[in-house]
């Protein structure tokens, strides 16, 4: 692959440095990350305690090596991980066509960068898809239902990601504006993956204030659009973030990162664009067994037995 043809790759970070570490360490593991343009957004810190920790961080990222240009971008106030993330995604994309998007939690396999590009070149010129995602749910049997190593979900995710500049454009950050058309178009029951997750719930406590969430806007964005993500069929990326520390999710209900990284080199063939009804139907059957779980955890926990 050209290098002059890879997608630039942001990295948006806080306040972790440990994770911050082991993210970039594992991201350098790719062999296109010397030929590939890393910009890094740094927020600022929210209270005096945190300025050490800030500080730290800008200190290490100064001396990373190991891609083809690195740009750091210092926030000089906190401005939240959704205004990061949303400004710094325009910020690069005003710059270039496509973009290839971490958090400083997420841990990718060596070969996903590759994947990515892969997928933005495949896919650059189908309207219809939004995104190419490298995290799936831990589901069982889902590569040997698939017959292809890629499959397509409407909408947009979050953990590990690449766009274009003419999807981003869809992305409407007024979650009242979404939800309002969700409902109008009488389509919460799909957006919430047949009832079996609350994805709207989280829209509308976007909308309350009770998290600051950029994803659940970029989902509900490309939904209402119609648009279809690339997922692998194993995952390739594994989140190491969801701790007391993390900015909107600090607890795994889900048990979404106890898993193993797929090592393979995942080819991007092109496809039907149509969502996967097999995959659409596993990742229902997912989300309600999870719900099952937790609701005999809730019960076993109050009766203490």
């Amino acid at each position: 692959m050209k290098s002059n043809n890879l997608a630039p790759i942001a990295l948006f970070t806080y306040n972790r440095i440990n994770h911050l570490k082991l993210t970039i360490n594992n991201l350098k593991k790719n062999y296109l990350s010397k030929s590939s343009h890393l910009y890094i957004f740094s927020d600022g810190f929210k209270r005096s305690g945190e300025i050490e920790k800030i500080n730290k961080i800008r200190f290490y990222l100064k001396k990373v090596k190991g891609f083809k240009k690195i740009n750091i971008i210092e926030r000089k106030n906190n401005i939240g991980l959704s205004k990061n993330i949303i400004s710094g995604v325009n910020y690069v994309l005003r710059k270039h066509k496509k973009i290839i998007v971490i958090e400083d939690d997420i841990l990718v396999n060596k070969n996903f960068l590759n994947y990515m590009n892969t997928g933005l070149n495949v896919y650059e010129k189908n309207k219809n898809v939004a995104s190419i995602h490298g995290y799936i749910y831990p589901i069982q049997n889902l590569k040997k239902k698939i017959k292809n190593n890629t499959f397509f979900l409407k909408g947009a995710d979050c953990w590990g990601w690449a766009t274009w500049s003419r999807a981003w454009a869809t992305f409407e950050k007024n979650g009242e504006k979404l939800s309002k058309n969700i409902k109008k178009q009488n389509r919460v029951k799909e957006f919430n993956f047949n009832n079996h997750y609350n994805y709207y719930q989280m829209l509308i406590n976007q909308i309350k204030g009770k998290n600051d969430s950029w994803a659940i806007r970029w989902y509900a964005s490309c939904f209402l659009k119609n648009m279809y993500t690339l997922y692998p069929c194993k995952t390739l990326v594994k989140n190491i973030g969801i701790d007391k520390f993390g900015q909107n999710t600090k607890i795994d209900l889900l048990g979404l990162t106890n898993i193993k990284i797929d090592t393979s080199n995942y080819d991007v063939k092109k496809q039907e664009i149509k969502e996967s009804q097999i995959a659409r139907l596993l990742v229902e059957k997912f989300f309600q067994g999870k719900k099952i779980f937790k609701i005999k955890s809730i019960i076993k926990n109050f009766l203490n037995v």
